[in-house]
């Protein structure tokens, strides 16, 4: 039985690890914490969103961070000083504006895909997740917004997305504790959110009972790709430990870089740190007034999920400041004063803050396949959609590696 070695176990890796089990494969998956889904997987924004597939790389979205510079509290936060990935980056970022249109629609195709994958596997392994299946509802304060909007929906609606324009009155029929006036909005009812933390534990749990063994604690800190397969040296505090495996799939979030580079290969990605707040719901007026339908305010960049009954999670920003997992008070502050003026029902005395970095490629599109070497594989760089598309790229990783090996996994 082909042996299969996985770094990470966020939700790519744990999707990786599940994909790769129930084709046969015997998976290992290592992890410097001491449980999965402790890093950017642990308390994201909650969406499971094909509408939130419009890549980044636009002049919008250059103008706007330009112009928010200057605004310790702006949705899009770039610190000045002098580094050299991350300049380069911006500059590939820059070079893949003339993809924009193709990449949207091929996100979109991949998160339609990916939700109905992620269903079926709840459902298979019984995983409670808090998942509420109402939709997702975008909404625009101004004719402008709306209108930008509008160009980005005939690109969602050609990737296959089932996404319409909704008035005031509709918004409010759709989230009656929506009372604030916009312009417009445009909904997408089958979109979802839930809580990517108790998801991805419970599908550790289910890898687990479908012999998958997962090695936490391990820091890994050298990798070797050789003709009888890959040679993982990792370390548990003071002991050092080796494994060797005929394959391994790179699945680990901004540390995707450096290892990838061991192994010789180029996987560009940048850490842009996310911040979220969990507002836990002490009381029935609090309950009732949380919406419980999905919301993506776009002039604040901020969205919004249901988690069962006592927790409201909201999430925004977008921050580049390398490697920094600082939460910081200004970056917080705009979340919890969004909640208290939009839904002003909303107990906000138990707030739980948080902050991730999410693995940016330049294009915005997840690094799935193939390394320089046959044995080497990644799924990683999945930004501000891990969750989302991560049941579908775990799928064609593990496709990739079934075809490598002839179509079994004795190969």
């Amino acid at each position: 039985m082909t042996t299969i070695a996985i770094i990470g176990s966020g939700i790519t890796g744990v999707t990786t690890a599940y994909a790769l089990a129930v084709r046969g494969y015997s998976v290992t998956v290592f992890d410097r914490h001491r449980y999965a889904a402790m890093e950017t997987s642990f308390a994201n924004g909650g969406q499971l969103s094909a509408s939130n597939a419009e890549v980044w790389n636009s002049p919008s979205t250059i103008v706007k961070g330009l112009k928010w510079m200057l605004r310790k509290d702006a949705p899009l936060l770039l610190n000045p000083s002098p580094s050299y990935h991350k300049y380069t980056w911006l500059a590939e970022f820059v070079g893949q504006i003339r993809h924009y249109r193709r990449n949207t629609i091929e996100t979109t195709r991949l998160a339609i895909d990916a939700r109905q994958h992620l269903f079926d596997i709840a459902d298979r392994e019984g995983i409670n997740f808090d998942l509420e299946r109402r939709g997702i509802l975008h909404v625009y304060s101004s004719k402008a917004e709306f209108d930008a909007a509008s160009c980005v929906n005939k690109l969602l609606l050609e990737g296959g997305l089932d996404r319409c324009p909704v008035t005031p009155s509709e918004m409010r029929a759709i989230e009656p504790a929506l009372r604030n006036q916009y312009y417009g909005g445009f909904f997408t009812p089958s979109d979802s959110t839930g809580d990517i933390h108790k998801f991805t534990r419970g599908l550790a749990a289910a890898c687990e009972r479908k012999g998958v063994r997962f090695v936490f604690g391990a820091q890994i800190f050298q990798m070797r790709s050789d003709a009888q397969g890959v040679l993982v040296h990792w370390q548990e505090g003071p002991l050092r430990n080796e494994h060797r495996a005929q394959r391994a799939v790179i699945c680990a979030g901004i540390g995707s870089r450096r290892i990838a580079s061991i192994l010789g290969d180029r996987v560009n990605i940048y850490p842009v740190k996310g911040y979220s707040i969990t507002v836990n719901l002490p009381d029935t007026v609090s309950q009732t007034a949380a919406p419980r339908v999905s919301i993506l305010d776009e002039a604040s960049k901020i969205v919004t999920s249901r988690l069962g009954e006592d927790r409201f999670r909201v999430a925004g920003t977008a921050e580049f400041n390398g490697e920094n997992r600082d939460i910081s008070a200004s970056r917080i502050r705009p979340l919890v004063q969004w909640v208290e003026r939009f839904f002003p029902g909303v107990c906000t005395a138990q707030v739980v803050p948080w902050a991730g970095l999410r693995p940016m490629t330049p294009s915005m599109m997840p690094r799935v396949g193939r390394g320089k070497r046959p044995n080497i594989f990644y799924n990683t760089g999945h930004g501000h959609l891990g969750w989302t598309l991560s049941a579908a790229t775990a799928e064609m990783v593990a496709d990739a590696i079934m075809t490598e090996d002839g179509g079994t996994p004795s190969g």
